[in-house]
């Protein structure tokens, strides 16, 4: 079996042309997919129906509160299946390709919304979800005045009954979606999540709503009774959470079928659950490989130092920043469009500086001695530079569609191109941590896949990671755990698949194109055409559909949960 998966790997890492014939042995269902519908909707009625769909799946908020009451939920529900009633209508078998990867990217969105509707169900399984909403609402700045305060005031007059209504919504709560909501009430971990800074991090949600009401009483005293409600609220939502913990048994992922359909419909992927795991096994070594080698070609070489203070930090990002811009303007690697801010300042950075009792965490740990890998994904030209651009798409569908393994996996993509391209050939140390990077996210993707197939804990995860993971701490560990198992499954898995997907589409453009091909300008176009799942890229720029006929022959969730039960 071992023999047969790297087998398999090879294969698909040689150019995925032993896809087709894998995915039907694994289901036979795909070797005759069915084709694409061949209704008699246009194009334009299409994009009618998706904003009218955008529209619908924006959550609307009272008071910040979203209802997750079942009759809210049962309503919603309905609502979806108005929607996706419509899909099988559309004349798409006659369009044109560019079309027709507008028609999967709509349906996956709606497929989207009916796994969260239908299985993972946060407002059901996760206390955190709750937790999230009023986190946010802790790191208000005071003081507010007209509009804002009134805003401000109604969403904390909301606390209590929204946590009420909490306890009701609760009805099927996961173990590991328990402990880390129970972690998250009571403990900083030190990561972040948009937070501002404090010298000595608030303890969890409490501490936080401790920390509001503190600059309240100084600053804005009429907020403090209802600040105090609020804290009783959370803190009572605490001791049921504690109290209620023995009986939360459920697992939380959604387990390998549902996950796989999921892989399939929702992130249109062509690979399954087993492939991905195949595929970030060969990566881990590779990386643990080039890590290895990397470290004795440095070794007479010496380590490179934590940054000493805030200055010299600043100092670090304005050079990297620099030489990233500099690097692809001369080696001809991207546009960089004018409405793209010049300064570094403007753009942003991923990790601000902080002076951390028990020393950097992992992130910090490589941004402190070198910014230059996280720059290149998390800001320059990663995800802050793709977010400047991409909000320039007016597709009236692509716009509106982010998926994670265009994102991620174009942020992990350029950390090894830029190692290829030479940016780190003046920086030998600095080449360690794109390995780094590298296994850690192949890692994440093997606990991505196990956590969600109820294989390993979140518990058991961190484990695995912190063994493969120079650097890594806890805390990050924990919270990244916490990312892939609560966010829509999958998402883990996208930075190393993304990327990899990302250079197969790069190796199907040159080959088609010859001396014709220009790395400047395959960029251009990920850049500019919108953040569609990277199958659906593929077919849209080369034509090849190897992958996307896969997806004709779709089965509805409601047929595979009906299979299930």
């Amino acid at each position: 079996m071992r023999k047969a998966s790297l087998i398999l790997a090879a294969a698909l890492l040689a150019g995925g042309t032993a896809l087709a014939p894998a995915a039907a042995a694994i289901n036979p269902a795909a070797a005759a997919p069915a084709g694409p519908p061949n209704g008699n909707g246009s194009h334009d009625a299409l994009v009618a129906l998706f904003a009218a769909f955008t529209e619908w799946n924006t959550p609307k908020a009272v008071d910040g509160v979203v209802d997750y009451s079942p009759a809210a939920v049962a309503q919603r529900r309905a609502e979806l299946r108005t929607f996706q009633a419509k899909l099988p209508d559309f004349a798409v078998a006659r369009w044109g390709r560019h079309q027709q990867v507008d028609y999967l990217a709509v349906r996956a969105q709606m497929d989207l919304a009916d796994f969260t509707l239908n299985v993972t169900k946060p407002w059901a399984r996760d206390p955190g979800l709750y937790i999230d909403t009023l986190q946010r609402l802790a790191y208000a700045d005071l003081p507010l005045k007209g509009p804002a305060l009134s805003a401000f005031q109604a969403r904390l007059r909301a606390v209590p009954a929204y946590l009420a209504q909490a306890r009701v919504n609760l009805d099927s709560v996961a173990a590991d979606y328990a402990d880390l909501a129970i972690h998250s009430l009571s403990h900083g971990d030190g990561v972040g999540h948009g937070m501002p800074y404090r010298a000595v991090e608030p303890e969890g949600l409490i501490g936080w709503f401790a920390d509001l009401r503190g600059r309240a009483a100084t600053t804005q005293p009429t907020l403090v009774r209802d600040i105090d409600a609020a804290q009783r609220a959370i803190a009572g939502f605490r001791d049921w959470l504690v109290a209620a913990r023995p009986g939360m048994t459920a697992r939380a992922g959604v387990g390998k079928p549902a996950y796989d359909w999921f892989l399939t419909n929702v992130r249109l992927m062509p690979y399954d659950s087993d492939q991905i795991v195949t595929l970030a096994e060969r990566e881990l070594n590779r990386h643990w490989a080039n890590y290895t080698t990397e470290r004795h070609r440095n070794r007479n070489l010496p380590e490179l130092d934590l940054a000493r203070s805030a200055e010299e930090y600043e100092a670090q990002l304005a050079a990297t920043d620099a030489k990233i811009r500099g690097w692809l303007k001369d080696e001809e690697i991207i546009s960089i469009p004018d409405y793209i801010p010049s300064s570094y300042k403007e753009v942003g950075f991923n990790a601000p500086w902080i002076v951390r009792p028990n020393g950097p965490m992992f992130w910090e740990q490589i941004q402190f001695r070198d910014a230059s890998p996280d720059h290149l994904h998390a800001t320059f030209p990663g995800h802050r530079f793709d977010g400047m651009t991409g909000q320039r798409v007016t597709d009236p569908i692509r716009r509106h569609i982010r998926d994670s393994g265009r994102t991620e996996g174009w942020g992990y993509y350029l950390e090894e191109t830029a190692l290829q391209l030479g940016l780190f050939d003046d920086r030998a140390r600095t080449r360690e941590f794109i390995y780094i990077f590298g296994l850690f996210r192949a890692a994440r993707t093997i606990g991505d896949v196990k956590m969600q197939r109820n294989q390993m804990t979140v518990g058991e995860t961190m484990a695995f990671w912190k063994e493969w993971t120079p650097y890594l701490d806890d805390n990050v560990a924990r919270v990244d755990a916490a990312i892939y198992i609560r966010r829509p499954p999958g998402y883990g898995m996208t930075y190393t698949i993304g990327a990899m997907q990302l250079q197969q589409l790069l190796v199907d453009r040159k080959r088609q194109l010859g001396d014709a091909f220009s790395l400047r300008a395959f960029h251009d176009y990920l850049m500019n055409t919108g953040r569609l799942p990277v199958s659906l890229l593929r077919y849209d720029l080369t034509g090849h559909d190897d992958e996307v006929r896969r997806f004709w022959n779709h089965v509805p969730l409601s047929t595979l949960l009906a299979q299930s039960s």
